[in-house]
């Protein structure tokens, strides 16, 4: 699928991907998922967020673009939005982007993804290792590391998820 061809931001808009495909500087980017691990991983976390999104006043989609500069396009596992959005492709960003690791997944292409996020404006990204278990959290200021307390956390506002919860 995926070739070394670049091709235009409104022909990677017009076209469709199973699974979707990042978009990075004229390049189309398979994401790594599929596998049970994954899968599970992230609906378990959607659910979790997902039966909380009018308490918490979010709103919490899965394999949703976004557009995170003029020429790329990422696509996170899971993205929690405060209040609601109309947004088809989101240019705003997201307050949370969630990544699940793959077994195929490298550091350098997590990293990117990550920067991008971060130099969008998304306030937290989260990244799970189903294999591990273990959980890191990004932030602009602190930038990558794993959280050890047993929560993922965000603050204004508080969004906490118990590792207990997700990793069975």
């Amino acid at each position: 699928m995926p070739t070394g061809t670049l091709i235009s931001v409104a022909e990677y808009l017009a076209a469709s991907y199973e699974p979707d495909c990042d978009y990075v500087d004229g390049r189309i980017e398979e994401r790594n998922l599929g596998e049970f691990d994954h899968s599970s991983l992230q609906t378990a976390v959607a659910v979790y967020f997902g039966s909380r999104q009018k308490q918490l006043g979010i709103t919490v989609v899965v394999e949703q673009r976004v557009q995170v500069s003029p020429t790329r396009f990422r696509v996170p596992d899971v993205c929690v939005v405060l209040g609601r959005t109309s947004e088809q492709i989101f240019r705003t960003p997201p307050f949370l982007c969630i990544e699940i690791l793959s077994p195929e997944d490298r550091m350098y292409r997590l990293e990117q993804r990550i920067d991008d996020y971060l130099a969008m404006g998304v306030q937290y990204v989260w990244v799970l290792d189903p294999s591990t278990k273990r959980a890191y959290t990004a932030t602009a200021v602190e930038g990558l590391r794993e959280v050890k307390s047993g929560v993922l956390a965000t603050t204004a506002p508080a969004l906490e998820l118990p590792l207990r919860e997700i990793f069975d």
